[in-house]
């Protein structure tokens, strides 16, 4: 939006011409939604305890959870509109890869609201029953997926990139593209909602990979950088960056919050629709199988949830003392702060990983 009018204005006063550049624009992008974040927190988090939108916490789980009931939630909502604000505002609004990450992590986010809701204001324990959340979790992740297929442009764009190989790449049809896009992103929104079980745990993890996803669009947008670095060029994916740096920007505002003693928790509404929005991200810029490296504390947080279950089922034994794995930990005596730096530590680690892949082909 800010973008139109720096061109309109550059013709009269050439310095506008700084926002044409991607990178300043980024940067802009992080601020804005983190300052978004900051104002409009505080704001939220008093509404939310006025109405008594609380946590509630399961009987069964760490007992030091139990002093975490009541405390105000949905706050999720804070972070999509800060990343919708920035997007719109330093983004631009011609760019087809702007507007499939954009509106598909929003509608992911609204499947969780209505969870939430049914849940937290209707009172209603089962929230929005699994088979309609997974429902319109398939609708929307095929119609996503469907968009990218029938909109690209290159073959690029549906090629599936293997890291750590310079020469092999997998080019895609629309039978393996499509229901590989939509795995990656409804598997990716359910991973980083089950990763959302302790203060601060999910949002860093989100805001590295996002980041690091930000500097593979700017690479891959860029035809210089992207044949030195022998990665796939896509026309206008660099535009992404905007949009990655303003999920950085919001979730840091939104970890001022939610840091151990969190003040706030995100709710379905912030975990589905970040984790779509990474999942679409990864895709737009051919990199689905780095996210699974980058991602990787999510990843492991779900394969012990289907070990658990898969576990109990077969044998009648547990594996893990509870799933997802993080509260295995805190039953074993880990504090709370204790897991939660070590499994950021993890996806610094993971993160680095995924960005080496770059130049380790």
């Amino acid at each position: 939006m800010l973008l139109w009018l720096a061109e309109y204005l550059e013709q009269f006063y050439s310095g506008f011409n700084v926002f044409g550049y991607l990178t300043f624009r980024a940067i802009l992008s992080v601020i804005t939604a983190l300052v978004i974040s900051l104002f409009i927190g505080p704001i939220m988090i008093r509404k939310l305890a006025q109405y008594q939108i609380g946590q509630t916490v399961r009987d069964d789980g760490p007992q030091s959870h139990l002093s975490k009931a009541g405390t105000p939630t949905m706050g999720g909502a804070l972070i999509l509109i800060a990343i919708a604000l920035s997007t719109l505002l330093w983004g631009d609004l011609d760019n087809r890869h702007l507007w499939v990450v954009l509106l598909t992590t929003l509608a992911f986010g609204v499947v969780g609201w209505v969870d939430d809701y049914r849940k937290l204001i209707r009172k209603d324990p089962t929230g929005l029953p699994a088979r309609w959340k997974y429902f319109w979790q398939s609708i929307i992740g095929f119609a996503a997926a469907f968009y990218m297929y029938d909109s690209a442009i290159s073959s690029a764009e549906t090629t599936l990139i293997v890291p750590f190989f310079k020469e092999f790449a997998i080019p895609l049809a629309a039978f393996a593209f499509i229901p590989l896009t939509y795995f990656v992103i409804v598997g990716t929104s359910n991973a980083v909602n089950l990763t959302d079980g302790l203060d601060g745990l999910a949002i860093l993890p989100t805001v590295l990979v996002a980041g690091a996803l930000g500097i593979f669009a700017y690479l891959t947008g860029n035809i210089k950088f992207s044949e030195y670095l022998a990665i796939p060029y896509v026309v206008g994916v660099g535009e992404l960056t905007i949009f990655c740096g303003a999920l950085v920007g919001a979730g840091l505002g939104f970890l001022w919050f939610n840091t151990y003693p969190a003040q706030v928790f995100m709710g379905d509404v912030g975990a589905l629709g970040l984790g779509a929005g990474l999942g679409t991200l990864a895709v737009a810029v051919r990199q689905e199988l780095v996210l699974f490296i980058m991602g990787g504390v999510f990843v492991m947080e779900t394969v012990s949830v289907i070990l658990q279950v898969a576990s109990f089922k077969l044998t009648g034994r547990r594996i893990f003392n509870m799933a997802p794995l993080h509260h295995h930990y805190e039953l074993k005596g880990w504090p709370e702060p204790r897991v939660i730096v070590r499994f950021w530590i993890i996806s610094v680690v993971l993160v680095l990983v995924g960005l080496a892949t770059l130049k380790l082909r």
